[in-house]
């Protein structure tokens, strides 16, 4: 039996591809012999995700999210001062919380990372302001 890990990364793949029924399960039969994925050994589904794969499937991150694209620290810095005005709060605010996130004396010497960590940090306290 194979896992439901497994079997959902199959259904996942067939909506991805955008396979139809009878071409799911013609492609499970030319690829497995088998007629539902439910009837898959570990080997078998392992031979059909890496059909899929080579069909176009790609496997999102955990928790179906998108992987992270950095955003160029001038944008960054953009949206921390958006972020800032908005919530009616100064750039000392900003450094503050640097200061207790990120571990350095500046926003100069943060990098990408840490900026999404007070982007991340303002963003929750916009909302809960917002409540």
């Amino acid at each position: 039996m194979i896992t439901q890990q497994m079997l959902a990364k199959i259904h996942i793949g067939k909506r991805q591809l955008g396979l139809d029924d009878d071409t799911y399960r013609a492609m499970l039969r030319s690829v497995a012999s088998v007629d539902s994925a439910r009837e898959l050994d570990v080997i078998g589904a392992e031979n059909v995700l890496r059909h899929m794969r080579r069909c176009g499937f790609v496997a999102t991150s955990k928790h179906g999210r998108r992987p992270r694209v950095a955003l160029p620290r001038e944008a960054q810095l953009r949206k921390v001062e958006a972020l800032l005005t908005h919530s009616g709060r100064s750039w000392r605010y900003a450094e503050g919380m640097v200061k207790r996130i990120c571990k350095v004396d500046a926003i100069e010497f943060c990098d990408a990372e840490m900026l999404r960590k007070l982007i991340a940090a303002l963003q929750l306290d916009a909302n809960r302001r917002a409540k």
